[in-house]
């Protein structure tokens, strides 16, 4: 036959959507023409497989020769369809049997001598493959990831040789299988090195419980970092799914996945200069950003006003959606985005606002003029606010022996399995209807909270989120219902956005 077919998939955001690779050859000139919304690197992949066959010991056709992408309105990115438009030509040119491709999908870029290279985006492929009852033929750099996906059978090969005797059924790939997973819960710095600061502490353990955001405020050197450090240390461990999505997303980006990183809840960092597509992602390629990169872990924002405050006001719609899509001329991607935000920041330009042993030197207008660059909207919806103090000298000697992650860690899984036995999520992730179920006040408490948000001049966001701080409080001292010294404390917490 001079057609034949050849199943692969394209990468749109974290979605594979399947590409059929048709190859036919006729009479004419001989030539190679690759259609369907092929980019430059696909369209270069036409030199990469003619280098490929040749250097394989194949006959590399002398025919008029074309490759449609199917579906030809659907962008094609990449050189992971090298290796179907290679085996599309010989199997239309008879020199590999055409049936065995149906029952595959296969990806991977060719070196010029036939070895396959790895590529990015395997495990969402991988997903799919499954889903659509196929084995996966891919190089074997990817082979680890994509046989994270369970039933799935995963072939790897590292040159077309291989590739084509497992076609003819001469030597037949062996179907990958890993052996062994990294430890889920891999060494981290823990809460123990932090001296002092019971106060942060709490807050920290309140926000890993419930999965709030927290900032701290204080001066240098208080400890506002090292507590941050430690968050992923007291989190809940990742389930499958919430692991295969956030390996996805890795999967995707420019850096790739890593097996060391499975199931690890990600800590990303960006530096204060970090621009708006930088920490929501896009380009003319949209790509993952940050807040994605970040997806079931923690994204913690150091020197927040020091950010640029249009790159953080791009935080307000993720951080209530869980998503985020970047739209451009040509397409648009969805990206997960369901992020936990830890921030930092100095009270003042000098950073000793209030300090009890050195002196601000900052008018007060250039105070207010620093803590606007955090606006009103996005301090609201930050759960827990919290000035973290100088130490007394006498602490830092560490006399005491502070409390380690592992002995929280056990009081927040406590906690986070009562909310999930509730309500089959986070506090934080409480709806308006699921709050007036799992949220329900006394009188007292009522006009409690009704009060401070009258005279703290609270927004009705705040009422919200003061109550799923209250409810998470009381899932840590296990406790059925909210008490007026629950939602005192969960109060307590809005410490920077009062009267805004």
């Amino acid at each position: 036959m001079s057609l034949a077919l050849a199943h692969c998939r394209a990468q749109l955001g974290i979605d594979a959507p399947p590409v059929a690779v048709e190859v036919h050859l006729s009479n004419g000139l001989p030539g190679l023409a690759i259609v369907g919304l092929p980019e430059a690197a696909v369209k270069e992949s036409k030199d990469r497989v003619r280098g490929a066959i040749l250097n394989s010991r194949h006959e590399y056709p002398q025919r008029r020769i074309t490759v449609n992408l199917a579906p030809a309105d659907l962008p094609k990115e990449g050189g992971r369809f090298d290796l179907p438009i290679a085996l599309g030509i010989l199997a239309a040119s008879g020199q590999l049997p055409g049936e065995p491709l149906a029952a595959l999908e296969c990806l991977g870029e060719l070196a010029l001598g036939g070895a396959l290279r790895g590529v990015r985006g395997v495990l969402p492929a991988a997903l799919a493959a499954r889903d659509a009852g196929r084995a996966l033929l891919l190089p074997a750099d990817n082979a680890d990831e994509a046989a994270l996906v369970e039933g799935l059978t995963v072939l790897p090969a590292r040159h077309l040789l291989e590739v084509c005797a497992h076609l003819r059924g001469d030597v037949r790939l062996a179907p990958h299988r890993l052996d062994g997973l990294p430890a889920a819960d891999p060494a981290l710095p823990d809460l123990a090195d932090v001296l002092g600061q019971a106060h942060a502490r709490r807050a920290l353990e309140i926000a890993a419980a419930g999965a709030h955001n927290l900032l701290y405020c204080g001066p240098p050197g208080t400890g506002k970092s090292m507590l941050a450090a430690r968050l992923p240390g007291i989190l809940p461990p990742m389930s499958e799914a919430e692991a295969i999505e956030t390996a996805a997303v890795a999967s995707v980006s420019t850096q790739g996945f890593r097996l060391q990183d499975w199931r690890r809840r990600p800590f990303r960092a960006p530096h204060h200069t970090a621009s708006g597509v930088a920490l929501v992602g896009g380009g003319g390629n949209p790509r993952p950003g940050e807040i994605s990169l970040a997806h079931h872990g923690v994204l913690f924002l150091d020197e927040l006003p020091e950010f640029n405050p249009r790159v953080l006001e791009v935080l307000r719609e993720p951080m209530e959606s869980g998503h985020i899509t970047i739209a451009r001329a040509a397409r648009s991607a969805d990206y997960p985005a369901r992020f936990q935000l830890i921030a930092a920041m100095n009270p003042c330009p000098c950073g000793y606002l209030g300090d009890a042993e050195r002196s601000c030197s900052c008018s007060p207008e250039q105070v207010k003029r620093y803590r606007a660059r955090v606006s009103g909207p996005l301090l609201d919806r930050i759960d827990l606010q919290l000035e973290v103090p100088r130490l007394p000298r006498t602490a830092l000697r560490g006399e005491t022996p502070e409390e380690p992650s592992a002995v929280v860690r056990v009081r927040v899984l406590a906690a986070r399995e009562r909310q999930l036995a509730r309500a089959g999520k986070a506090n934080a992730r409480l709806e308006p209807r699921e709050l007036t179920r799992d949220c329900r006040l006394g009188d007292a408490e009522q006009r409690l909270l009704e009060a401070a948000m009258e005279r703290l001049g609270l927004s009705p966001r705040a009422y919200h989120r003061i109550l799923k701080v209250a409810r998470t409080i009381a899932d840590l001292a296990a406790s059925e219902g909210i008490t007026t010294a629950h939602l005192s404390e969960a109060i307590g917490y809005r410490r920077l956005d009062r009267g805004r």
